[in-house]
């Protein structure tokens, strides 16, 4: 079909909605102050910072001081993780045992941070998931010392949806803090949560959050870190008073002001979790029914996957090959994280769940949204198997 244009990674970006851009704009073009600027012009972009702090602290149930703009929620990432133990460190001195636990499965945001904090002397578990992605928390619990200071696992994963269990976490945690001379802190990523779970942080229990902007219909180049006002973090970005000082830089006016409108929208694209589902779970169906050798990755139970993503592994198929031919066909979807997706390495996510090298060089996740059509589906579900076919006969299998 000539011209078609189909966008299932919503996993990876979204598109900007276009009341956020309406918002947007005069930030853009004559509301173009700095808002460090102590005049009319600077008044106006900081009070437009202001409100969108309390757009955001609203949405997150938490002091409007408490959330931190960044650049980009990697940005918000090593600011909690680094941040945290760049304090911790000057607090505790020198030669004092500091443990952080995550997951095998985070994002590199997190993952890469924990690896070169690793080569600082700082210990690090890196917890396992089972073969739905979720990690145990029996697994969690025993790994807690009486050195463990933090633990940061993400909320919802960004290649399989599978959703970790953070308020069970919380709950250990706080019980912990009450019996332990140290206090444990807890971050996590809710990039690929915040469309479709609640994040009020004190049900959570969470003392660090981090969200991006384009990965809910906002403005890219914008993140959000919620950092607990008592939870003492270093920043990592110096030369100002931004950001309650700890994140130097002139701010991002229109893209903090896209931010906030885009949070209030929210609400909204909750509504649709069902309808979402519904195209998801036929879409599952049509892929397994219809092409042999094809496996779904991840989570079974509905409760424990978000509502727009799949991902499968196709036998005798490569994942990158896969990706440029349904390109062709004008459908656009990708093999893993967007950030990571460009590496020829297997990912790691899906190795961590158990999957072979060839399994996962064989994976396809496809991703929904807010504009995502029935139609839509059906055309995917329509193209696809002749396209697996026809790689197979290519590759000779």
């Amino acid at each position: 079909m000539k011209n078609k244009k189909i966008y299932f990674d919503y996993a990876a970006t979204t598109p900007l909605d276009k009341d956020v851009l309406k918002k947007m704009l005069p930030y853009l073009k004559e509301k173009y102050g700095n808002p460090s600027s102590i005049h009319k012009f600077g008044r106006e972009a900081s009070a437009a910072i202001d409100n969108a702090r309390i757009q955001v602290a609203k949405f997150l149930g938490c002091k409007e001081a408490e959330i931190i703009f960044t650049g980009s929620a990697s940005e918000s990432d090593n600011l909690a993780i680094r941040g945290l133990i760049k304090s911790l460190r000057r607090a505790k001195g020198a030669g004092e045992k500091i443990h952080i636990i995550t997951s095998q499965i985070e994002h590199k945001a997190v993952l890469e941070t924990c690896n070169d904090l690793e080569k600082e002397g700082i210990k690090v578990t890196y917890l396992p998931v089972g073969p739905d992605g979720i990690i145990n928390i029996d697994d969690l619990e025993s790994e807690i010392t009486p050195e463990t200071d933090l633990i940061t696992i993400m909320y919802a994963n960004n290649e399989i949806g599978a959703i970790q269990p953070i308020k069970k976490i919380g709950q250990i945690i706080k019980k912990l803090n009450q019996n332990k001379e140290h206090r444990i802190y807890f971050h996590i990523d809710a990039v690929q949560a915040a469309n479709w779970l609640d994040l009020n942080v004190n049900e959570l229990g969470v003392d660090l959050l981090t969200l991006s902007g384009h990965k809910i219909y906002g403005p890219k180049g914008v993140g959000v870190l919620f950092a607990r006002e008592n939870v003492k973090i270093s920043p990592i970005i110096t030369g100002g008073a931004h950001e309650f000082n700890l994140r130097a830089g002139t701010e991002n006016v229109a893209g903090i002001v896209g931010m906030g409108e885009t949070i209030t929208k929210i609400k909204n694209q909750k509504s649709k979790v069902k309808s979402i589902e519904k195209l998801r779970d036929k879409l599952i169906k049509g892929v397994l029914t219809k092409v042999k050798g094809s496996k779904l990755n991840g989570p079974i139970k509905d409760e424990d996957k978000l509502p727009n993503i799949a991902n499968f592994s196709f036998e005798g198929c490569e994942g990158e090959a896969l990706v440029m031919y349904l390109d062709q066909a004008g459908i656009a979807v990708s093999t893993g994280s967007a950030c990571t997706s460009q590496a020829l390495t297997p990912s790691h996510v899906l190795i961590a769940m158990g999957l072979s090298d060839l399994e996962a060089h064989s994976s396809l996740r496809v991703s929904l949204g807010r504009y995502t059509t029935l139609a839509e589906v059906n055309y995917f579900l329509k193209v696809l198997p002749k396209t697996v076919e026809r790689l197979r006969k290519i590759s000779g299998r």
